[in-house]
């Protein structure tokens, strides 16, 4: 989750969205098959709008890095992704958009034959989206979810970078 980390503190801050860093990895040798952060990727590889989010970035590397489409990445890595790939994410992915753009969540359903369980820092905040609940989508269609003990203000501190300071 560290490594996941160090990936969004490349994310340019901003009061408008998050920091976010993922890591793609083969759960049985450790090997990282691909990482990602906020805004990493312009939006326009993908025929997006809005910006690409970490887990979307990882999921576009992979499909450059073996020669197959970007876009939509996630319908075209499922035959080259190990059968027991891991995601850590700094953030719970999102299950909604306010650009309409599709969720990391349907990203990761496509995958879910190969990627199994989501690492997560934190739980997306109320910010943006009220109740995004990415864990109840993933868990419902059998992806595990698990919350990364000890990881909570590192990805939080990193997640709000860009957002102004509340008064205590």
């Amino acid at each position: 989750m560290e490594y996941a980390a160090e990936k969004a503190r490349l994310s340019p801050p901003g009061p408008d969205k998050f920091c976010v860093g993922a890591v793609l990895a083969n759960r049985d040798t450790g090997e990282i098959l691909s990482t990602g952060y906020s805004i990493e990727l312009p939006g326009y590889m993908e025929g997006d709008s809005g910006s690409t989010h970490a887990e979307q970035c990882c999921f576009i590397k992979v499909a450059q890095k073996h020669g197959l489409p970007a876009v939509r990445a996630e319908e075209h890595i499922g035959d080259v992704l190990p059968k027991n790939t891991v995601l850590y994410t700094t953030m719970e992915p999102c299950n909604a958009r306010l650009s309409g753009n599709r969720t990391c969540c349907d990203r990761i359903v496509a995958l879910k034959d190969k990627l199994k369980t989501v690492y997560v820092g934190i739980r997306e905040p109320n910010t943006f989206i009220v109740d995004n609940d990415g864990k109840k989508r993933l868990e419902g269609e059998g992806i595990r979810f698990e919350m990364v003990e000890g990881a909570r203000n590192l990805c939080y501190e990193v997640a709000m970078t860009g957002h102004e300071k509340k008064s205590e």
